[in-house]
């Protein structure tokens, strides 16, 4: 578990939907006043260099965030979140990737809370380092999942909760899962972000439904759930096809706009003829 990196991975197309994803809700976050929580269970190290050697080890982003930096024309939800991109390299050429906290740490407002999670020690004082003396923020060198039970309800009964693990171990589906559940036990109303991937495994493959069938279904707002399908597996059957968002009380105005921005995605990331996506959605 603590050999994960997601530095070779930074901005790749999962990222990209993660994080288009991420944005939307934060922004839908921060139209009331109240403010809001944020709890980030695999928070990694924050933020990531594109010019080093974990980057360039498959040069991933090359097929995510890199074919999108420098385009123009690009679906207003899209850009906003490629706008977030830029504003993380100062404007200039992409050189970094924005983690999920640091995308958070340019869309929280001076009194929303964050409270960030990670076990892998090196990624962990990265991250200390990074966001530690943010105002309102907490970072926890420890298990998130663990974390959540102490987390929920928040102070302000306003909260999204992020849940990405590495799934480098199937007991991580189970804990996503379990996970799920203990966050609408213990606060019906929050937001609940899952990122799955897409890969050949029973596992991967299983997780959307048995979140729509069982940790979902108490949820008041129902959930959505988006999928890309961006590359095919290798001649072995291996390799991330892509991935899911599955969001539970997902904020009015999500599908709509996931709808005009996930063909866009799929003609520009695509890596086989069969690329597609799948969007989603039931109310409670």
């Amino acid at each position: 578990m603590l050999a994960y990196r997601h530095a070779f991975h930074a901005g790749n197309h999962a990222d990209v939907l993660k994080h288009l994803v991420l944005a939307q809700v934060l922004r839908h976050m921060a139209a009331k006043d109240k403010p809001y929580t944020l709890i980030d269970t695999h928070a990694g190290a924050g933020g990531y260099s594109l010019e080093g050697r974990y980057a360039h080890t498959k040069d991933e982003f090359q097929g995510g965030i890199a074919r999108l930096y420098q385009r123009n024309d690009l679906p207003k939800v899209l850009a906003d979140y490629v706008a977030l991109v830029r504003e993380f390299n100062g404007g200039g050429a992409l050189a970094q990737y924005p983690g999920s906290p640091a995308i958070a740490s340019l869309l929280l407002r001076a009194d929303d809370r964050l409270h960030l999670y990670e076990l892998h020690p090196t990624d962990e004082r990265i991250l200390r380092a990074f966001l530690g003396s943010r105002p309102h923020t907490t970072v926890g060198l420890s298990d998130g999942f663990a974390a959540l039970h102490k987390e929920l309800p928040p102070p302000s009964r306003r909260g999204v909760v992020l849940i990405d693990p590495s799934y480098e171990m199937k007991a991580d589906y189970a804990k996503v899962l379990a996970a799920v559940r203990e966050v609408l036990e213990r606060f019906a109303a929050a937001v609940v972000l899952v990122w799955v991937p897409q890969l050949r495994t029973l596992e991967s493959q299983q997780l959307p439904q048995r979140l729509q069938n069982s940790a979902a279904k108490s949820a008041p707002k129902g959930w959505l759930h988006a999928r890309l399908t961006l590359a095919a597996a290798d001649a072995r059957g291996f390799g991330l096809l892509g991935s899911s968002m599955f969001v539970v009380n997902p904020p009015h105005g999500l599908h709509d706009a996931l709808h005009a921005v996930l063909p866009f995605l799929v003609e520009t990331l695509g890596q086989f003829e069969g690329a597609n996506f799948l969007l989603e959605q039931q109310a409670a």
